[in-house]
């Protein structure tokens, strides 16, 4: 595959919503007799970790978050994205710190990281599941990764909330 230059300014644009799954009730813990019950209360998507892309190779803005949905599955949640389109653009969790200017442009492959997917759109928001026995607690960013020039487009940090 030949990189196209043309294809940079070339936006592709993704709105996705929040997955969601069916809802599932808080457990009922048993009262004495007589008293009334506690309702369930359903329990659904939960940001447990979230951070602010900042740019690398090309100007890159948006939000990233793991969210655990009801089901207890996770998913990566990119939002208000805006960075370049490019050749072979890919989500990338890794467990390189993110670091501004060059010195962090190329780090997220190089120690333990997993690809999500290929990035859906340059712009938008967009939803990454998490396979199951990917254990996202262990990687510390995400990166808009060009697999074809290894190099970040940008990244964000990954804080518990």
């Amino acid at each position: 595959m030949w990189f196209k230059p043309w294809a940079l300014w070339v936006d592709e644009t993704v709105n996705e919503a929040l997955p969601t799954s069916a809802p599932i009730t808080e457990a009922v813990v048993p009262t004495a007799p007589g008293a009334t019950p506690p309702t369930p209360t359903p329990v659904g998507p939960t940001a447990v970790a979230e951070g602010v892309f900042i740019s690398h190779e090309h100007d890159t803005s948006g939000t990233a978050k793991v969210v655990r949905l009801a089901d207890g599955t996770h998913t990566l949640r990119i939002e208000g994205l805006d960075t370049s389109n490019g050749p072979d653009l890919r989500v990338v969790l890794s467990d390189a710190a993110v670091v501004e200017g060059k010195a962090g442009w190329h780090v997220f492959d190089d120690g333990r990281h997993v690809t999500l997917a290929q990035l859906k759109g340059n712009k938008g928001d967009q939803n990454y599941a998490l396979p199951a026995d990917v254990d996202w607690s262990q990687y510390a960013s995400v990166s808009i990764w060009c697999d074809r020039f290894d190099v970040s487009f940008g990244a964000a940090a990954l804080t518990r909330v």
